[in-house]
């Protein structure tokens, strides 16, 4: 039998409904291949084999029943930012210690109940703060794509999801998405990543880092893929207060390819002087490549686009301090021994908590004390507003709008920034839409000169993946992209 990894997710579903596989043997492949390259890659935090074998099993009864259910039978990866009931969650971080939560988050549940096979919990930037995975108490993850046979960063914060999918260690893996951290490690790994509207997944059981921003969806290999997954992601939570009270479309049957006068706006902000040539030339050719297809491309404006990054380096530490308070070793995970309650407290934070960590609870304390309040997190919050009204005027005239996902490729091990800044400088393209709470998709639109995957993103109105969803597709089929990791 040839490799069952190299099958997409839709492939896998309708291989198993028609028995030409079993879900054990699909399991086995992957959690094989896992055992194989983990100390190469590092994706994985824990391996569940035992829950995986038994899931697949389960499955192949239903199966061979005709009882099989949306995934049935199909591997998934989890970002190990998921609580997962009696399964070790870390959210990457030496403060959890041990952790093993006594209930399922609703998003992994809602995959369990559609027959989804659990792999494992996958590495990601420490408490999902990073954008390149290098933040890990676990180590960085490397990945599957190298320079001159060198390592490169999967980007972040869900780079061991990216990692795991574009080295078909898992046909799907769960990521969460703050500030781009989906879309940019998909672009790095030349693979597909969409967050969908806040509010569309619950956020119920997911370990928080900003509550207004983070949102889970799926990295997958192709569009149709990713609309599979979002079809058995999504839904009501009345668990979740933020959780959207709207009934989930079949996004596969969205998938028409017909994105005939289809309007796509192109903002002018996002080409800065001194753009990237080649992602700029990627961008130019996913525009002729929609116009070519009938979509009509419009020139809008975006304007308050250059305060989206000052912005959110308010508002999401800001809610991360309030978020980590929760962390100080008398109820869960990591306790450093001391001879004080507050003794305790301080050297537990200190032990438990990483750098980048430290600085975002830091920096979200300061804006939010009392003398400084107004003048920096009520200001952010002013300002978001302004970028997501921008945002509403643009969708007056367009149903989508193209951009470059990430402002480079993947960068090696080596790149030290001379300040923290410069790392978050690869969100620039990915913020603006978090900030809005609107969907948006990186599809792979191309490979630089060196052969490292670039990505194109779309965004769409609230609540229409569908438009998202269709326009990416389109654009995929006529982009055609055969980039593989080496």
């Amino acid at each position: 039998m040839s490799d069952l990894r190299q099958l997409s997710l839709s492939d896998m579903r309708d291989g198993l409904r028609a028995k030409r596989f079993s879900a054990v043997e699909l399991a086995e492949a992957h959690l094989d291949e896992i055992e194989k390259t983990h100390a190469h890659i590092n994706a994985f935090i824990t391996v569940t084999r035992d829950i995986a074998l038994a899931q697949a099993k389960a499955s192949d009864a239903k199966l061979a029943k005709g009882e099989g259910r949306g995934i049935e039978g199909v591997p998934v990866g989890v970002k190990d930012l998921f609580c997962t009931k009696d399964v070790l969650t870390t959210a990457a971080s030496h403060i959890l210690d041990g952790f093993k939560p006594q209930y399922e988050s609703t998003v992994t549940q809602n995959i369990w109940n559609a027959g989804g096979v659990m792999l494992g919990k996958l590495n990601l930037d420490e408490f999902a703060m990073g954008s390149s995975n290098m933040t890990s108490y676990y180590g960085p993850v490397k990945s599957p794509w190298t320079k001159d046979g060198q390592p490169l960063v999967p980007g972040g914060s869900s780079g061991g999801s990216a990692a795991a999918v574009a080295a078909h260690l898992a046909p799907v893996a769960l990521g969460t998405d703050t500030g781009g951290s989906i879309r940019q490690p998909a672009s790095f790994c030349g693979i597909v990543g969409i967050k969908p509207t806040y509010g569309r997944c619950s956020r119920w059981g997911i370990v928080a880092f900003a509550s207004s921003l983070d949102q889970a969806g799926p990295l997958t290999r192709n569009v149709r893929d990713a609309a599979i997954m979002l079809n058995v992601m999504c839904g009501h939570d009345v668990k979740d207060s933020t959780s959207a009270k709207l009934a989930v479309p079949d996004f596969e049957k969205a998938l028409t390819g017909n994105v005939k006068g289809k309007k796509i706006g192109i903002p002018k902000e996002y080409r800065p002087d001194g753009m990237n040539p080649e992602i700029l030339a990627m961008w130019d050719k996913g525009v002729k490549l929609l116009k070519e297809a009938g979509a009509e491309i419009v020139d809008i404006s975006l304007p308050h686009t250059k305060y989206a990054l000052a912005t959110y380096y308010i508002v999401a530490p800001a809610e991360c301090s309030s978020n980590l308070a929760r962390y100080d070793g008398v109820r869960f995970g990591l306790r450093a021994p001391a001879d004080s309650l507050t003794e305790m407290y301080e050297k537990t934070r200190a032990a438990g908590f990483g750098h980048e960590v430290k600085r975002r609870i830091m920096i979200g304390a300061y804006v939010l004390s009392a003398g400084y309040y107004d003048a920096y997190y009520k200001k952010a919050q002013q300002v978001r507003w302004l970028i997501a009204n921008d945002f509403n005027e643009a969708f007056g005239k367009v149903d989508a709008i193209l951009t470059p996902t990430a402002p480079s490729a993947a960068f090696g091990f080596d790149y030290k920034p001379s300040d923290p800044v410069e790392m978050y400088l690869n969100d620039v393209f990915t913020v603006p839409a978090s900030l809005a709470g609107l969907p948006g998709i990186s599809i792979p639109g191309g490979l630089n000169k060196e052969g490292l995957p670039l990505g194109l993103q779309l965004i769409g109105k609230a609540f229409d993946e569908e438009t998202v969803l269709n326009v990416a597709h389109a654009l995929e089929n006529a982009l055609q992209f055969k980039g593989r990791a080496a």
